[in-house]
This record gives structure tokens, sequence and C-alpha cells, in this order.
């Protein structure tokens, strides 16, 4: 695993990943019910935790009784703010910083998962990176390796690490996108992983569903995340980010949190290689 002078060494000339903490308005997190238990004594390792997406999950799912592992970059005051949710909620949290591009990295989150958390039932493939282009010639090769190292190559790695720990009943998550749906176009290397996820989701699913394994993903559409206004989108877009939805609005972390949890529990018990669709409306084929 990378320490911190490493780390931040791979954020780019943006300011990628972002902090919450600077985000204003900040995107709200916080679970709108009372748990009823549906994640009892499961344990879940997140990537992304630390903010926006990540956070509402981490947050949603230790309401419903589940121990947390927060992977995150290297935003550790983002990450500390969702440790303390997780706490708050009477479960247990582990703060995993580390570049999960790199194997080896994720192979040491989920090894401190399973020891220090005592295993692993729940796996949520959330952590992503975007940047902008308004030209495909503008795409240098160290920013396309980067974005599918981070976006699928880790997804790769991080179950490849965490299928020994997995059994029947346990549940795989991975995030998607839209843009997946209906393309992006100065979002070319991200749009391009996004469908190599769902991909990745589909086949996958056929691959572990044998071992009593499911495989699902989640594709929202613009949420109030870090993630663009602190350099996904240009900076210009970011007062009319999400208004061309139906609803005319970006959604709220909190209002993807849900279609993870259901995906996680048995109440998708016959549900996988499916994707959910949290999208403010458009209506997506496929």
């Amino acid at each position: 695993m990378t320490d911190d002078t490493e780390t931040l060494d791979m954020v780019h000339e943006d300011d990628l990943p972002g902090h919450e903490s600077e985000l204003e308005p900040k995107p709200d997190w916080e679970p709108r019910y009372p748990g009823s238990g549906r994640l009892d004594g499961k344990v879940a390792l997140i990537t992304g935790a630390d903010s926006g997406i990540g956070r509402a999950t981490a947050a949603l799912f230790a309401r419903e009784g589940a121990d947390i592992a927060i992977s995150y970059l290297c935003e550790h005051d983002d990450a500390q703010k969702t440790r303390e949710i997780v706490e708050r909620e009477g479960r247990r949290a582990l703060l995993l910083p580390g570049d999960l591009g790199e194997k080896e990295a994720c192979e040491k989150i989920v090894k401190e998962t399973v020891d220090k958390l005592g295993g692993l039932d729940i796996l949520v493939n959330n952590a992503g990176e975007q940047h902008w282009d308004k030209d495909i010639r503008e795409i240098s090769e160290e920013q396309l390796k980067r974005t599918f190292q981070t976006n699928i190559f880790s997804m790769f790695f991080m179950v490849q690490a965490a299928l020994p720990h997995l059994k029947k009943g346990s549940a795989i998550i991975n995030c998607t996108s839209i843009t997946m749906y209906k393309g992006a176009a100065i979002l070319l290397d991200y749009a391009s992983t996004k469908g190599a996820i769902t991909a990745f989701t589909r086949s996958l699913s056929e691959n572990l569903v044998d071992k009593g394994i499911r495989v699902n993903a989640v594709a929202p559409g613009p949420i109030w995340t870090p993630l663009n206004p602190s350099g996904g989108q240009p900076k210009e877009k970011i007062p009319e980010f999400g208004k061309d939805t139906p609803m005319g609005r970006p959604g709220q972390p909190n209002e993807v949190a849900p279609s993870f949890l259901f995906l996680a529990c048995e109440d998708s018990s016959y549900m996988s290689g499916q994707v959910l669709h949290p999208n403010g409306g458009t209506i997506i084929n496929g």
C-alpha cells in the first residue's frame, strides 16, 4: 500500500478526487429512515467510502447493522468523518487508505478487513475518477491508463482478493453510471470504463452464480458529490449540473445508497447481473 506522499503524487492536475469537507453546499448523506437489521452481523468493504455515494452507503449499511471497512485514496479528513458516522450507529469502522489501481494495495485492504473485522460478506466497488476533455486528442496516455486503472482494473483486483473470503449469500455491487447508457461527449474515457463495469458485472454474475454469490450494479445519474465540482466537469457547467434530468435537479448521495442496500441484502435474493438506475427519471433501456 502506498504511503501518503506517493498517494498524493497520483492526484492529477485538477483537484480530484476532491474533499467533501470543502464542498458547498454539503451533500446529503444521512439515512432517511430507521434501520431494520437487514445487514445485522455483516461486514461490508466499501471503496471510495470517504465521501459522496460511498459515505452515504456506509452510513446506511451501518444503520442496518453492518461493520464497515472504509477504503479511500488520501482524503483523511473525509474518511475520519465517515468513520465517526459509522461508529455513531454503533458499528465498527476501519480506515484503509491506498491506491486501488495497484493490485497489492487491494490485496492488503481485503486482508486487513478480514483480519480486523472478522470476515467479508459485501463488497461495494464504488471508487472512481473522472476527467473532462472536449477533444479526444486532449486525453493523455497517462490519464487514459489512470482512469481505467482506477475505475475498472481496481474492481478486478478487489474481487480477486475478496473471492476466497466470500461465501454463499455474499454480494458484490459495482458502481457504473448513466454515462454508460447515454454516452458523455466530454467524458470519453470515464464513460468507456463505465461500459466496461456493466459488462464486468453481467459476466461476473454468470461466473459466480453457482457459488451463491450475487453480483449487481447501480448506475447513478448526476449526483452531488465532490467528483464533478473538483474537476470532473468544467467549472462553468456546475451551476447547471443535474438540471437536465426530468426531475430538474441533481440527486443526493442518500438517494442512491438505498439501491446499494437493496442489492446487498436478502430483499434482492432473486436478482443477479442487474443494474438499478437512480437517475432523476431518465428512461434507460438495457
